[in-house]
């Protein structure tokens, strides 16, 4: 008998005296907890993400769909990139302003070869205001998860309000909990224990949000960074 044997022969002998519950999983739990904090507006639930994005360090620029093309180009040139990883179901649009060398997302790419490109452009499945949380499920405009983990430098485009939410308990409600969730507050950081902080080292140093408006006025439509 080997070690995963014994315990699970442990855990059978504590539960047989306990009485068999098919009650359906939806059904097993109470889900009567708060599903947000307060009684926000649309418009102070944006901005709350973008406050809370900022205070993890993330670099939080707003735009409209008209600007949001200039914006990226001019995000890559700021940074010096000479190359950027694409998925396969980005809006081309958003790139037509920049020549910066395409890279795809491939399956036989390998982590050295992720490495050397500079940056990396997705979408995103939500974004959630109370925690400052965006979260990637791996669909064809955010590609594969490793995709945003390796290159240093990520620009998430976030579509304001449509992907905008209040709460952890409205976001799972859009999300497929079979889909490789990735969820991200702020760039990649950790601190040792003299509590010195690290960024980079478990995914990107530098993570860039984008807050596009897709029907914002047109006398309000400025580029506009916090």
């Amino acid at each position: 008998m080997n070690s995963r044997e014994r315990i699970l022969g442990r855990v059978r002998r504590a539960l047989a005296d306990v009485p068999r519950d098919d009650t359906p999983y939806e059904q097993a739990f109470s889900r009567d907890y708060v599903r947000e904090h307060g009684d926000r507006s649309v418009g102070q639930t944006v901005e709350l993400l973008a406050e809370n994005l900022a205070d993890y360090r993330a670099v939080v620029h707003r735009t409209d769909a008209e600007g949001l093309a200039a914006l990226i180009a001019g995000l890559l040139d700021k940074r010096g990139s000479a190359s950027v990883l694409v998925p396969p179901g980005l809006d081309s649009a958003w790139l037509e302003r920049t020549g910066v060398t395409r890279v795809a997302d491939r399956a036989e790419s390998t982590p050295a070869e992720l490495d050397r490109v500079d940056s990396v452009v997705t979408a995103c499945a939500v974004a959630i205001a109370e925690t400052g949380t965006i979260v990637l499920d791996g669909s064809p405009d955010q590609g594969r998860r490793r995709i945003t983990l390796v290159p240093d430098h990520h620009i998430c485009v976030v579509r304001v309000p449509g992907q905008v939410v209040s709460s952890v308990p409205q976001g799972l409600e859009r999300l497929d909990p079979a889909r490789p969730l990735t969820w991200i507050s702020g760039p990649s950081a950790t601190s040792d224990i003299e509590l010195d902080r690290v960024e980079g080292v478990h995914g990107p140093r530098t993570l860039e949000v984008i807050l596009v408006t897709e029907d914002r006025p047109r006398d309000q439509g400025r580029i506009e960074s916090t």
